[in-house]
């Protein structure tokens, strides 16, 4: 497979960079991370109406705008290089989850509302074991009158704690390992639904805790078969996270050579010291390997490739470690003054660390990784 971006998706790109530029500045982020919500809605709904960020990668017949996962990974790149404070990603992962599971009628009924952000919604399958995949859901689905109850508790659910809509991965009861797997749908406002902001290092992408009593959910797709198409979910939510990130180290790296440049020492800037440009050299090294990884594994997703698990896993553990490794070198860099509250380089630090072990850490990925090229 050969990759390189079109001249439509580089002018995508641009446009994308400068209208965030001007919706999210560092003072509008420092601002909504500060809310209990982590984002509002009316600027939320107004940013999806200008651009359909939430929209790209639907298809058409349900909404959205039909374009790919390369489209939709430069719209994340791009969010990830101004830590966008918005349910983008729990949104696009629901999107996915209910394309890969969903019957006809259910991607028909759920999506448009996506599309269009009118509805914000999300995937709980993480529970408090923190495990990232689906074999360690324990969370029970019950038959009761002629639909399903779910009893248990999810935790580190993005912006789970203002949702409208919540994609849940539970079990059937006796069930275990990937057997017995079923995605449901359910409300917000559910009864029995309890939903809890955590306190997390990042506050510019918040995560909930979300405790179920008996609550009525509706089956997304066959009851019982959820373990495949939840791992094209987690697959394809990989590739899209490992984008944001490279997002987040290009930005950091920009930030660092910029101070560099401006940092005078001895009568000089200290990017003219030796010691400097081998660091700057080592992180352009960095991301620009783990941007190849992440573009490769989004173009894998639209080519369908059959080394795409691989390759997500690849992607993930590359930009997991770039990121946050070049956000280290961002502080050191920075000095002193790097590791200040005032100083705006703690909120990509922050987002570069809680990202890193989201959906998985660099380890577990290249485990993931090498079981999946041994298969």
């Amino acid at each position: 497979m050969r990759f390189s971006f079109t001249s439509e998706q580089e002018e995508f790109r641009s446009i994308l960079r400068r209208f965030l530029e001007g919706r999210s500045p560092t003072k509008e982020v420092r601002r909504l991370m500060e809310t209990g919500t982590g984002w509002e809605r009316d600027a939320w709904k107004k940013i999806n109406q200008e651009l359909g960020l939430t929209a790209v990668a639907i298809p058409e017949a349900y909404g959205g705008q039909g374009f790919g996962c390369t489209e939709l990974c430069i719209v994340l790149e791009e969010a990830g290089r101004t830590v966008l404070c918005a349910p983008l990603f729990a949104s696009t992962m629901a999107a996915y989850a209910i394309l890969d599971a969903g019957e006809e009628a259910q991607r028909k009924a759920l999506l448009p509302g996506i599309a269009s952000g009118d509805t914000v919604a999300t995937v709980a399958f993480s529970e408090e074991h923190g495990n990232w995949d689906a074999a360690g859901v324990r969370m029970t689905a019950t038959p009761a009158g002629g639909g399903y109850r779910l009893d248990g508790t999810k935790s580190f659910v993005i912006d789970g704690h203002t949702a409208d809509l919540i994609v849940v991965l539970a079990r059937t009861p006796g069930t275990a390992g990937e057997q017995g797997l079923s995605l449901f749908t359910v409300r917000g406002d559910a009864p029995g639904l309890q939903r809890r902001a955590l306190k997390t290092m990042d506050a510019t992408r918040k995560l909930a805790r979300l405790t179920f009593k008996s609550v009525e959910a509706a089956p997304l797709g066959a009851i019982g078969a959820a373990a495949a198409p939840f791992t094209r979910t987690l697959t394809r939510a990989a590739v899209c996270l490992a984008n944001e990130m490279v997002g987040v180290a290009e930005k950091l790296r920009e930030s660092a050579l910029d101070y560099s440049k401006m940092r005078m020492q001895f009568g000089r800037p200290i990017a003219s010291f030796q010691s400097m440009k081998h660091k700057q050299a080592d992180m352009l090294v960095d991301v620009e390997l783990a941007k190849a990884a992440a573009y490769y594994a989004a173009a894998a997703v639209d080519e369908n490739d059959n080394d795409l698990p691989a390759l997500a896993s690849l992607a993930k553990a590359g930009a997991s470690e770039a990121a946050l490794q070049t956000a280290i070198h961002t502080i050191q860099i920075h000095g002193g003054i790097g590791f200040t509250w005032d100083n705006d380089s703690h909120l990509w630090f922050k987002r570069a660390k809680s990202s890193e072990v989201m959906l998985g850490d660099a380890h577990y990925h290249r485990e993931l990784m090498m079981q999946r090229w041994a298969a």
